[in-house]
């Protein structure tokens, strides 16, 4: 079933580019929803077993999955909505669709890949189908991001080959030459500890690009901000989730030798750095979209902090890392409904939301509440937990100075989504103000919600789920 579904999906991909047909774009848009449903359903039902010997399908890649499955029909149908609205050129609405489509399968097979060499394949390919999102104004601003996207994802997915080839050189101390993740944890006793050392710093510095951490998280804030806005929710979300795999896969392995304390440290220093630039960029972004971005930088760092510390911290993290992407999913699908009624993303020429569009507004009102982790919201559990781990393994001052940069974001994050929400904006005439369906923010409640429920009141299979999939971490 694995191959089937990722060649039928990389060949909707390639029918959509070529395809000029409106009608059979859709057909295809449609089918490759109801594959990826039942591809996800079928991991579901497939649990803890291995295809094609480099995919299996495990509780990350599973929870990560159904993560990405929820998120993919609002993600299409907000697409349709999107291009329909924009009167696209048949080849510009192909390419579109194609790159979700290719973007969507990368991510699902490095997901539920089992070996260090596939990932950094389809997290290349990724790169590719994302360039294509990021370009598809076909504008200089646009250009300008996909050039920078390109060029520090290519420097980073260097960085992750250069790494494995490390990691080559420390596992033939052990005699072996399998990267796949359960060889590295067989041998782990066993690999060169120089090696492996520079190893982790490569593959943890190229993957940063995807995660959105210091020192490549520049390449997805433009990303976010020329793309589309359901694209964007898709790089926002479950894209960064892909590079948080790539970390927490190898760092599963790292952990288990002495190196322990020494990548905890490093992670430890980039999380703190990534929630230091959020809450400095956090108090002067004027754009509605980068203003997301840099959220979601903070929140990345707060996961990574999260592994770095242990304990109830690794659950916390993987929690935080599944409700930050409905919460920051429904947020960029928001965006295009706030756009349609300002036409500008500039907060400066924003304002009186509530009066002009209320179900959106409501939705802007429960995600900033949502992504600053205050209750009712889901990640403010996730949060705390990761609070609490800090604590209890004596990272005090660390625990202090995070509180302290993420009242700054709170402030900055409230200051500049209340001006939007009440405060009156000049020179807007209300009479070109487009009505918009409630129903369209029908996606964007559910994203919230479901953000929500899984904090508070988390199913016990998903609990389940969680707790497996950081039982391969050292207590």
């Amino acid at each position: 079933m694995t191959g089937i579904y990722l060649i039928s999906a990389f060949s909707i991909a390639a029918l959509l580019f070529f395809n000029r047909n409106t009608f059979l774009n859709y057909l295809l848009v449609v089918l490759f929803g109801i594959l990826q449903t039942a591809f996800t359903l079928y991991v579901c039902f497939n649990y803890k077993s291995t295809a094609l010997v480099y995919f299996t399908f495990d509780s990350l890649g599973l929870l990560l999955l159904i993560t990405l499955g929820i998120i993919t029909l609002p993600a299409l149908f907000h697409s349709y909505l999107y291009i329909v609205r924009h009167d696209e050129t048949p080849q510009s609405r192909g390419i579109y669709f194609a790159a979700i489509v290719a973007l969507i399968t990368s991510i699902t097979a490095a997901y539920l890949a089992n070996h260090l060499a596939v990932i950094w394949i389809f997290t290349e390919l990724t790169t590719l189908s994302a360039s294509m999102l990021i370009y598809h104004h076909r504008n200089k601003l646009a250009l300008e991001g996909t050039w920078k996207y390109l060029f520090i994802c290519a420097i980073s997915i260097t960085f992750v080959f250069i790494g494995i080839l490390f990691l080559s050189l420390s596992l033939q101390h052990a005699g072996s030459d399998d990267l796949s993740f359960s060889n590295l944890m067989l041998h782990k006793d066993e690999l060169n500890q120089f090696w492996l050392k520079l190893s982790f710093l490569f593959i943890f510095t190229g993957f940063t690009a995807k995660l959105g951490l210091v020192p490549m998280y520049t390449a997805g804030i433009d990303a976010k901000d020329k793309a589309p806005a359901p694209a964007g929710a898709l790089l926002a979300s479950v894209l960064m989730n892909l590079g948080f795999t790539g970390i927490f896969r190898f760092y599963s392995v790292v952990a288990h030798t002495s190196l322990h304390s020494w990548a905890n440290l490093v992670i430890m220093i980039a999380a703190v750095l990534s929630i230091f630039v959020a809450a400095v960029y956090m108090t002067k972004v004027m754009n509605i979209k980068r203003m997301f971005a840099y959220s979601g930088i903070e929140h990345m760092g707060i996961v990574m902090l999260g592994i770095a510390a242990g304990g109830i911290g690794y659950y916390a993290a993987l929690l935080h890392i599944v409700l930050h992407a409905f919460v920051k999913s429904g947020l960029f699908f928001q965006f295009n409904q706030l756009y349609r009624t300002f036409q500008s993303k500039s907060i400066l020429y924003t304002g009186n939301y509530f009066k002009y569009h209320p179900a959106g507004a409501i939705v802007l009102l429960l995600g900033f509440i949502s992504a600053t982790a205050m209750p009712p919201s889901g990640l403010f559990v996730s949060e705390f937990m990761i609070f609490r781990s800090l604590f209890e393994s004596s990272h005090i001052a660390i625990l202090i100075i995070v509180l302290v940069l993420l009242t700054i974001v709170i402030w900055a994050f409230g200051k500049n989504v209340f001006k939007i929400l009440f405060l009156p904006v000049s020179g807007i005439d209300e009479s070109k103000i487009p009505k918009i369906n409630p129903w369209e923010t029908l996606t964007q409640y559910a994203m919230l919600f479901a953000a929500i429920w899984l904090g508070l009141n988390p199913p016990a299979v998903f609990v389940d789920l969680l707790k497996d999939a950081v039982s391969i971490l050292p207590s």
